[in-house]
């Protein structure tokens, strides 16, 4: 089966692009939006709109095969990629991609994904990475139609990998509404929450770290009110590098916080993503090694997640090799193509380092859809409910499309 078209059009996102430099210096919330000039070159505004790019392949049986470009919601922060738009990408789309595209044979996701991801250049940079990102989603697609397969299926059987029809934890993201939404994710007892965005030291974080610590203690409360003592979520919060700021980066007093915060979260697991934010790939790696062998070697029951600078392939491998954490956190837009996901979560995995599927808010439908199945693949400790920040949409998409898969893969056997 082949291609036989290429179709592009202009999309939404579930959520914005947003100036994160601009955000931590203290940009000023107006009801949705944030006063000020922003700090990230290619931005206009502190918040613009989420943009996409539908990709649809028609194939020579008439079947049409669907991925969808899309950036991480912080673009051109920690070393990525810059602002992606539709208006600047859908005419090299039309012009350089469609005809690559055409005539492609699909026996191979691998093969085509190696082709779009790491091979085509142009001026010998590689295409954007939202670009291969919806690409590739695209072919896996055409692949496991032309193979009468769900995408799962393909990956597992390109990469050997065992088909085990079991869900993969779902962790949920509030947004900036802390309370409600953790209510909602208490209330339909999502695996991992409740992420909090807390990205502002005045409003968040406090200069003590006294208002995240306030806000543990009530989310702890909530999670036994709500749902009692039978359900145990594992917390992890993103804290965007803001207790290193309030610490100078001191990986001492960094770590003596993090004990208060998980003697204050127990008996529930604790996770904390970006606790710093070095400036740096390599301030980034030493800064987080140290963090977390400080911790080891003080038994604190808390577990740091790599974000910020580790955001492609090499990248996260780097952090893994170094011990940077105890779990990377793979941004799936941030890495290119998919295939790199399934590389990434496999290569944690196979040294002991925790291995998170996420992405961001500002991806689509299908994006997340595609997503899921790359976790039911490679089996992550856990993935991201994507996109939105209202919660609610984000886990129907993730939870649906996990259980469609798995009702179909145990009809066929499973393996």
């Amino acid at each position: 089966m082949k291609i036989i078209d290429a179709v592009f059009a202009p999309g939404l996102t579930g959520f914005y692009f947003d100036d994160q430099e601009a955000i931590k210096k203290g940009a000023v919330h107006n009801g949705f939006w944030y006063e000020g000039e922003p700090k990230t070159p290619g931005f206009k505004r502190i918040r613009q709109k989420g943009e996409s790019i539908l990709v649809m392949l028609v194939l020579d049986n008439g079947e049409v095969a669907c991925g969808d470009c899309a950036a991480v919601q912080y673009s051109g922060a920690g070393g990525r990629d810059p602002l992606f738009t539709a208006q600047e990408f859908m005419p090299f789309l039309e012009k350089e991609i469609r005809p690559k595209l055409i005539g492609q044979e699909l026996k191979s996701f691998r093969k085509l994904a190696h082709y779009f991801d790491r091979e085509l250049n142009f001026q010998g940079e590689l295409l954007h990475t939202a670009l291969r990102y919806g690409i590739t989603q695209a072919l896996l697609d055409a692949v496991a139609k032309a193979q009468r397969k769900l995408m799962a299926e393909v990956i597992a059987e390109e990469y050997q990998l065992p088909v085990i029809p079991e869900p993969v934890p779902i962790f949920v993201q509030t947004g900036d509404d802390l309370y409600t939404n953790a209510d909602k994710a208490i209330i339909k007892r999502a695996d991992v929450l409740p992420h909090a965005l807390i990205n502002n030291i005045e409003e968040k974080l406090g200069r003590q770290g006294e208002k995240l610590l306030s806000y543990l203690t009530w989310l702890k409360k909530r999670i036994v009110e709500l749902a009692g003592d039978e359900y145990r979520p594992v917390i992890h919060i993103d804290v965007y590098g803001t207790i290193g700021l309030i610490f100078a980066n001191d990986l001492t007093k960094i770590a003596d916080y993090l004990s208060t915060l998980s003697l204050m979260a127990a008996p529930f697991r604790l996770r904390i993503e970006g606790p710093v934010d070095m400036g740096s790939l390599w301030g980034q790696i030493e800064a987080l090694a140290k963090l977390r062998e400080i911790i080891d070697q003080k038994g604190i029951p808390v577990e740091i997640v790599a974000d910020e600078w580790c955001n492609t392939l090499e990248d996260i491998r780097l952090f893994v090799d170094h011990k940077a954490g105890h779990m990377v956190q793979i941004k799936t837009p941030d890495l290119g193509g998919i295939n790199n996901t399934v590389e990434a979560v496999l290569y944690a995995k196979e040294r002991g380092v925790g291995a998170y599927l996420g992405g961001t808010c500002n991806e689509t439908d299908r994006s997340a859809q595609v997503s899921v199945h790359l976790a039911l693949a490679t089996r992550p400790d856990q993935m991201l409910a994507k996109p939105g920040m209202g919660l609610d949409e984000g886990l129907m998409i993730v939870y649906n499309e996990m259980q469609r898969a798995i009702a179909l893969l145990k009809r066929r056997g499973g393996n």
